[in-house]
């Protein structure tokens, strides 16, 4: 058997993963029919069967070892803090809070650019595209119906802040796998990606505040209660100093529990109820960074992470061309799963192999990971946030997508980062 065929036989586990999810979900009209994690069960028992060479339990031990790796596990513990504080949080009426208080801020002749920021301070502050479109896409679409204003275009800057925090905040899935799988720290990936990112949102401020000349803000607004906003803010405040995610994660679930119990949110026994909802919630995401732990550990096992990264890189002798092809892998499998975080999770290892090679920055590494799945994800019409966000406002998703600038433009200035090697102290 020669090399090349060697090669793809040990790549075919990842072949068969999108191949199963992407086909029955297509085939069923409906991307959230097809359970991720079964995709990931197929390929693994895939994986496992074709992993010649090597007695039954000798490949299950392989598969377990990438499955239980320490670094994958310290990622699981960050998921589980998250969750935890999440919930706890929104259990609160933190989210609440933070929506009123972005509406009694915005200022009324320029409530297009203003729902924006809103979107992106409350999407950094929860680290969830999702529960960000939750909470402001009622708003957004009730303010349209009530100013006459487009209703698509409404929810667009919605969706679109949302993703300004799925990208950056310090809690978010993306940047935990995403600095975590680069190895580099969180703030530092912060700072880089900011920079990368900002101009974006510099310009689309602009562009908002010209096209939302005359839409005016919703009279009814409910009255900031600025103490359930201190979670969010001291989370926010600790992990841009450098703390460790995880003591930011427990110090922001000790300022819930203090303050929740103290304001009535909860009684003691009501916060243990959120936060094991919140750690239940990541459970499905845990599983599925187990296994996609294990798949990659049996594919790098059978020599298919070096040959791809011979594959991708074969005619690549620069950083640029290494930047592009880990923009191109991320951008390819997001398109094919739907879910940014799996994308990340599924190329991170072999990105990190493909930046060590060339010399890239594992710090901008990171920053093109999360900025180039957050751009698939954000105009896939078939992503859990754009059929979220058009069930909620009772449009089609496809009316959505002509406003995603946001997603656009952080493609274009990504791009354009990785042609220009911006930051050039990252590049």
């Amino acid at each position: 058997m020669t090399s090349n065929k060697k090669g793809l036989l040990a790549l075919s586990p990842l072949v068969v993963f999108i191949t199963f999810y992407l086909s029955l979900s297509l085939l069923a009209g409906d991307f959230n029919r097809v359970p991720v994690t079964v995709a990931f069960m197929v390929a693994s028992v895939y994986a496992v069967c074709i992993s010649g060479g090597h007695t039954l339990q000798r490949r299950i031990d392989i598969y377990s070892r990438g499955a239980g790796s320490g670094r994958l596990l310290l990622m699981l513990w960050i998921y589980v803090l998250a969750g935890a504080f999440a919930s706890s949080a929104k259990a609160m009426g933190s989210i609440d809070a933070t929506v009123a208080m972005a509406l009694h801020v915005l200022p009324s002749n320029l409530l297009l650019p203003g729902l924006f920021v809103a979107a992106c301070f409350i999407s950094l502050s929860i680290g969830t595209s999702v529960g960000t479109v939750v909470a402001l896409v009622p708003v957004a679409a009730g303010i349209a119906l009530d100013t006459g204003a487009s209703v698509p275009l409404m929810v667009a800057v919605i969706v679109g802040g949302s993703y300004f925090g799925d990208n950056l905040s310090f809690i978010s899935d993306t940047t935990v796998v995403a600095t975590q799988t680069q190895g580099c720290r969180m703030s530092d990936k912060f700072r880089v990606n900011l920079r990368i990112v900002a101009p974006a949102a510099i310009v689309l401020l602009a562009v908002y505040g010209f096209m939302g000349r005359g839409i005016a803000s919703p009279s009814a607004i409910e009255p900031i209660d600025w103490i359930r906003i201190v979670p969010y803010v001291a989370v926010l405040v600790m992990a841009l100093l450098g703390m460790n995610v995880m003591a930011v994660l427990s110090l922001g679930i000790a300022l819930c529990a203090i303050i929740g119990i103290a304001v009535g949110a909860y009684d003691f026994f009501g916060l243990l109820d959120a936060m094991g909802s919140g750690i239940t919630s990541m459970g499905e995401l845990v599983i599925i960074a187990m296994m996609a732990g294990g798949l990659l550990e049996i594919i790098s096992e059978m020599g298919g992470v070096s040959y791809l990264i011979d594959r991708l890189t074969a005619k690549v002798h620069t950083k640029r061309g290494a930047e592009l092809s880990i923009a191109a892998m991320v951008s390819m499998v997001n398109l094919c799963t739907a879910n940014n975080t799996i994308a990340i999770l599924t190329v991170g290892d072999i990105s990190r192999r493909i930046g060590d090679r060339f010399g890239v920055d594992n710090r901008k590494a990171a920053s093109i990971l999360d900025t180039f799945s957050c751009m698939v994800q954000g105009m896939l019409p078939y992503g859990v946030q754009m059929l979220l966000a058009a069930g909620l406002a009772h449009i089609s998703p496809m009316s959505i997508i002509p406003y995603l600038y946001y997603p656009m433009a952080i493609g274009v200035v990504a791009l354009g980062a990785i042609i220009f090697r911006y930051p050039r102290k990252y590049s």
